[in-house]
């Protein structure tokens, strides 16, 4: 099932991004907090879907998704701060657009 599969992903996403965090920390904690508390939603949304039905699933798989676009976000202004160097995050950005696309496909029957 792609449900189990994007939960699986998200914690490898989860794995992926404790390098840039702790980078990130170091320059700037508040987008670190914001850094980690998008990426535990991820997950956490997943899970909970997945034990729903109807628009309360795909609600949280949208949420996921919400919570996966921030995360871009906060690497993306990282990067630019020059907090985060592109090798940090490369492993992190594909695991989100993978993610990304199946929990567009779950959100689009």
């Amino acid at each position: 099932m792609k449900r189990f599969e994007v939960y699986e992903m998200a914690l490898q996403m989860i794995h992926a991004l404790r390098p840039a965090k702790g980078r990130i920390r170091q320059h700037d904690c508040d987008l670190a907090a914001q850094l980690k508390r998008a990426g535990s939603s991820v997950p956490g949304n997943i899970a909970e879907g997945a034990r729903r039905v109807g628009q309360d699933r795909l609600h949280h798989y949208r949420i996921a998704a919400g919570s996966a676009g921030e995360i871009r976000s906060h690497l993306a202004v990282a990067l630019a701060w020059g907090d985060v160097d592109q090798a940090t995050v490369t492993l992190a950005l594909a695991l989100l657009d993978s993610i990304l696309a199946i929990l567009w496909r779950l959100t689009h029957p």
